[in-house]
Order: structure tokens, then sequence, then C-alpha cells
């Protein structure tokens, strides 16, 4: 039975060795006795005679023997003989195992395309990131974001103290290349995303200026053959971070106040390399402009490729406004409003769908636009308060059956055609100046928070890309001469208007069949509708966003929102509803714009809504992490929903990141200066680690271990207090 060792790894070496001693003793002890009293028994294979008591057990007795044993158990017998190894690998126990220990509902079903049950039971038992392996300690202030790179073979963090830092992801984790921001006068790093090739790297950063300021940057470096300073991008707010659009091209921002409370958001496309011949050479574009109200603005921006956004859909969705008039009637209407936007830039199958689920973002006619109006019961998953035993564990991720199978096809049937997947090549050359990679560009959305109802973002909105045009040459208008003379004509313009009186300055223009000119009422959206881009889609989360994530394929977006209270009224644009201590975490499925999970009170943050700040999560193929403010990250599965564990830091977790070529691979940035390392119990062991430094699990059933003695650790790491 040496064999079968290999195919029950969960067993724990410590106190394997015992356990199959004590059963094995155990059972020779009981063949022993039947051998006494009737025929033979060969007790080197665990073989019966015919008139031991053990043979004539039905075997739904020994399933319910083995379901009240712990699962560690369960496998120990299995070594006794080979009847027992089979029933110990019985699918009905361990669907009950898995239920049981990790809270599954049981109306949840086995994930498509794992092997079974006891399959399952293993990879979230020995394959989630649980181990911490390496502690960094290397910033000298809070650390706000950590960021991988798509070949899985660096990361960057961003921090307080000024400094960008790229490490290599092989344990140990090393330094490769850093940089202190500080030296183009910026007060710190914040945000951190390398380009599809690795080639380059995006930093985002908050200048130096009063504490209201919000006055931030962009800076590319190039990550291969030295780390260097390529280009510098303004980027106002700061809080849009910034991102790539294309491999070679970047998204930054730019804030315009047009009154009181009014402001447009434009958007600029920015080449990475900005190293021109030519005055004329274009570096940047305009991208979009935005109408704001409220004192609202775009924030968090990000890029989705959208493969399933086809010219057939495209064509559908013309057909769909061409056969309904009211959905053309609804895509007039101003961005944020509840009435028909949520219509806009969507077919009409999918809004026929959103009808039934998706019906948050909508109000009822005739209330005020400030009133956050009660979700309808059916329509919110139900939080129940955890009590006695359950009181420490976190909420799971409640999800519609539709993205179950959704999740099932698109785990397995990968639909991220756009993401290329590069097979790490070091030495890959950046893209040629000539080369043009806005040419063939996937369908994309362009993903942001905003607001409407106050300054706080509470709107997710959507913007579909389908295509790009970049000028390759400047107009260079009209010469230095020609506007030198247009600005002297200008100037006595002035000189004349400023001696007449408004009736003559009236009678001038309609003598020369003009309009006199006016100052737009920036206040009314409709008057100014024609100046300002459209938003395709908005959703309205009723709360604070704090937080965006999307999957590897680009299917599924998960935002951290902390909700406001039912029936709020805001009054005022600048006095915001207060906000929930919990963290709610809404799941969007961006092939149909509408939601398709919630999960209610996971985990906390402490901040007011005058201080709220971003806390980043992470999506990978089979898991979802987020920080909090309650001294933890989190870690929940994708597919069945349930918080597996809670990583500890000393202070407030800003960001957490998983290894895209490695799901077994976690890092937690916190305000405690650290940086933290998870891995797998099945990678420690691999790369030899103590597994003693551990997350807490979230299990119903944890088996009693006694304690571990000290072990002196390597690389610096400490122990949990």
């Amino acid at each position: 039975m040496a064999g079968t060792l290999d195919d029950v790894p969960m067993a724990d070496s410590s106190d394997g060795p015992m356990e199959h001693d004590r059963v094995r003793e155990s059972m020779q002890s009981n063949s022993s006795f039947s051998s006494s009293t009737g025929g033979e028994q060969d007790a080197d294979d665990g073989a019966y005679n015919d008139n031991s008591p053990w043979v004539f057990l039905p075997e739904p007795l020994f399933v319910q023997i083995f379901l009240q044993l712990q699962a560690r158990d369960v496998l120990n017998a299995g070594q006794c003989c080979k009847r027992w190894h089979k029933l110990s690998k019985d699918d009905y126990i361990w669907r009950k195992y898995f239920r049981k220990e990790f809270n599954v509902d049981a109306s949840i079903s086995l994930k498509r395309g794992a092997e079974s049950w006891r399959a399952e039971y293993r990879r979230l038992t020995n394959n989630v990131p649980m181990v911490m392996t390496d502690v960094l300690s290397f910033h000298s202030h809070q650390v706000l974001h950590v960021s991988f790179s798509h070949n899985g073979k660096m990361f960057a963090t961003c921090s307080k103290d000024g400094f960008v830092i790229v490490w290599n992801s092989a344990y140990p984790s090393t330094i490769r290349d850093s940089y202190d921001m500080r030296k183009l006068s910026w007060k710190y790093t914040q945000f951190s995303q390398f380009n599809q090739s690795d080639t380059l790297l995006l930093v985002s950063g908050v200048h130096f200026g009063s504490p209201h300021s919000t006055s931030g940057e962009i800076a590319v470096f190039t990550v291969q053959n030295g780390f260097n300073l390529k280009c510098r991008v303004t980027n106002r707010p700061y809080d849009i971070f910034g991102t790539w659009f294309s491999d070679q091209h970047l998204l930054s921002g730019d804030l315009s106040w047009l009154a009181h409370l009014v402001s447009s958001s434009i958007l600029w496309l920015n080449k990475a390399n900005q190293e021109v011949d030519s005055e004329h050479t274009p570096v940047r574009n305009q991208m979009y402009k935005f109408y704001n109200r409220n004192a609202s603005s775009i924030r968090a921006i990000m890029v989705a490729n959208c493969p399933w956004l086809s010219d057939e859909t495209e064509a559908n969705r013309e057909e769909g406004k061409d056969s309904g008039g009211t959905e053309q009637k609804s895509s007039d209407e101003e961005p944020g409003t509840s009435g028909g936007d949520r219509r806009a830039g969507n077919p009409l199958s999918h809004y026929q769908m959103n009808q039934d689920v998706d019906s948050d973002e909508e109000q009822e006619e005739g209330t005020d636009d400030g009133e956050c109006q009660e979700h309808r019961a059916a329509e919110d998953v139900p939080y129940q308060l955890l009590v006695g035993d359950q009181a420490d564990y976190a909420s799971p991720i409640q999800y519609l059956e539709e993205f179950r199978q959704e999740y099932e096809e698109s785990y397995y049937e990968s639909s991220d055609d756009c993401l290329e997947d590069d097979e790490d090549d070091p030495d890959e050359e950046e893209l040629s100046e000539g080369e043009d990679d806005l040419e063939n560009l996937c369908p994309k959305y362009l993903i942001f928070s905003t607001g409407s109802k106050t300054y706080t973002p509470h709107q997710i909105g959507f913007k579909r890309i389908t295509s790009v045009n970049f000028p390759r040459r400047l107009d260079p208008g009209p010469s230095l001469r020609e506007r030198i003379a247009l600005r002297d004509r200008q100037r006595e313009v002035q000189v004349i208007m400023a001696e007449m009186s408004p009736e003559e300055i009236r009678l001038q223009y309609v003598l020369q069949n003009e309009e006199p000119p006016m100052e737009p009422n920036w206040a009314n959206y409709e008057d100014v509708a024609g100046r300002f881009d459209k938003v395709d889609k908005l959703i309205d989360l009723h709360g604070h966003i704090i937080g965006m994530g999307l999957s590897p394929d680009h299917r599924y977006l998960y935002v951290n929102s902390r909700p406001w209270p039912k029936n709020c009224v805001i009054r005022n644009p600048l006095e915001p509803p207060a906000i929930a201590q919990e963290i709610d975490i809404h799941v969007i499925d961006l092939m149909t714009l509408k939601k398709v999970g919630k999960m209610l009170r996971a985990h906390k943050a402490y901040t007011p809504n005058t201080e709220c700040f971003f806390i980043f999560l992470d999506v990978c193929d089979n898991y979802v992490a987020s920080g909090a403010e309650d001294m933890h990250a989190y870690l929940w599965d994708r597919y069945y929903g349930v918080c597996l564990a809670k990583y500890q830091h000393a202070d407030v977790v800003n960001s957490v990141a998983f290894n895209p070529r490695d799901n077994e691979m976690l890092v937690t940035t916190s305000d405690d200066y650290e940086i933290k390392i998870w891995r797998s119990v099945s990678k420690a062991k691999k790369l030899g680690i103590p597994t003693v430094n551990r997350a807490s699990e979230f299990r119903k059933q944890k088996n009693i271990r006694p304690p571990s003695q000290p072990q002196q650790h390597q690389h610096g790491m400490r122990s949990f207090v």
C-alpha cells in the first residue's frame, strides 16, 4: 500500500505515521480477534477471513462511520486495506466534508472541470496561499500598492516614502530596481502597472502641494536593460491613477472646473515614447470629455479587453434601437439620471435581462434625485448576522446561478482572445516608434468610478471603445506672424467694445447678422450636452466605491464598496451620507453589464467618508482577495464564493496581488511598512520553507494539533505573536 501515500497529500506529515500506526494497530487487533474465532488471516495485506465481522459491514454503514471522523482520519484509515482505501475515496463522503468544512451551500454543484469533490477539498487545503514565506521591510513608510508583471517574474510596490521598488518574485524575493520619485517633486507613489509585454512600468503619484491639492503625475519606466525614466505625464486628479490602453499607449486625466460644483474630466491618450523628431508629431490626443456635476469627477480608470463587443454586437444593438422607440429616447438623457440612461449603449436583450435582476441603479419615477431608494428584497442577497461559533466567519459571495454557469464556460474556454499569452522571453524587444499598436484593436470597455448625487464616487461608468484615431501629424495652424496679427486685432476690438454700451454692442451684432456670444449655462446639462461624450452605462452601487479589480479574462468586474444607509437623503452634494464600516463586494458581468453577485458585510473599514481611501483588490482564476482596515487581507474562492483565509498585518492592508502565473502566491502590503508574501502549503514544502507562520483559516472543523516547536526562520521572517 506504499503507493497510495502519494495519493493522499492532505494527511499531515508531522503526525501522519503516528496516525497510520494507530489505525493499523486497531484494525490488526480487531482482525486478530476475529481470526481467533475463525479461519486464518493474512495480516500483511490486510485481507480478512470470511468470518471477520468487518467483511459483513455494509458500505453505507462504513460511509456513516467515516462521516463521523475528520478528513485526516479517513485518509489514514484508507491505508489499512484495499476496501477501506476504496471507501475513503468515495466522492459522497468528500462532498459532505467539503460543504461542511468550507461552509459551501448545498445548492452549489461541483465546479465544472474539477476532478472530484476530493480533489477540490485537496485544492482548498493545499493550494491556497496560506504560509508566510517572506517579509520585506525595505519601505520606510506606508506601502500603498502592489502589482505583478504579466509573466509573474517581478512585482512593483508603491509607498508614501516616495519610492517605487521592483522586486524579483522568486523565493527569496530581492530588489531588482528602485527609484526615488521625490527627485521629481513627488510627495509619494500610489499605483503601478506593467504593460502587456512587461517592458514598461507605469507609476502614478501625488505632487507636493497643499493638503487638498489634486495634482498628480504619471511616470513611465523601462524595465528591461535598465530602470530608466521614459516619460512623464500630468494627471489630475491624482486618484484617476492612469492605466495602459495598449502596449505603448497609456491613459491619463485632467480636470477643469466650469461652474459651481460643475466640471469636466478629459481623458488623454498618451504615447509612452515621447521622444519625437518634430514638434508636429503628436505625443498625446484627447480621447473623451465627460460632464461632472455635484462636485464629482472621473476616478480610478481601467480598460477591459472585451472580444464579445464585435461588429455583430454593434449591428444587433442598432437594430434593437430601431425596433423600439423608447430606447432611443433614453440615450439622450443626462448621465447619472435614473430614468433611461441605464439602457444607453447596451443591446436591447441585455436591458431586458437587466429588468429582472439588476435594478439597483433604478429609482422610482417622481422621487427626489437625492434620495437613495431602498432595494427590493427579492433582488438583494439577504444578509444574516453571524452568531455563536460563526461570529468570526467572513460572509461568502452570493452569486446568481447564471454566474456559475458563465464562470464555468469562461474559465475552461478562455474568452480572453485579446490578451496575448507571452511566453516570458526576457529579451523581448519593445515596439518601434513607427509601429502602431492602435491598429486592429480588440473592442474595449473604459471603466471608471464617478458620481452624480455627491462628490464621493458611488457609480461605475462604462464607455465602449471600438476604434481609436491617433493623429500622426499635428496641424501647424497659423504662423507666428499671423497669430500676432490676430492677437492685435482682438485687443483693438476689446478696447472699442469696452467704450460701447450693451445696447450698442447688440446692435453691432445685429448689423453683422451674428449672434452675440453667450456664456453657456454649464449647470444645465441639456444645454451643453453636445459638448461632451456620453457614458454608455452607469451602475449605481449606493455607497462609496473604494476599489475595483478585473478577472484575468476581463469578463467580470469586482468592486469594493462601503454602503450608504437605506433611504438616505442627500441634500448637499458636499455632505455625503455616512458610510458603513463593513465593505461589500459587488460582481458585475461585463458581457451583460449587470450585477451577478454580491457579498455583504465581508471585511472592515473604519475611516469616515471624508477620509476614505482606496482598498485595492485582485482577482485570479481561482480566488478573490482584498485588503481591509481591520489589519487583515481576505481571500475567497471565486466559484464557491466562500471565504478561505485572512492574512495578518499590524495595520491597514492597502493592497493585494496574485501572481498571474501562480495562483498559489499572494502579496499583501500594509500601513505597517511591510510587504508579506504568502504561498500555499504545497509550494512552501517544495521550497523547503517551514509551514509554521500561517494565515487564519476559515474552516468549520479544525484539526487539533500539538503546538509546534519554535524553529529558526530564514531571511528575516517574523513569527506571529
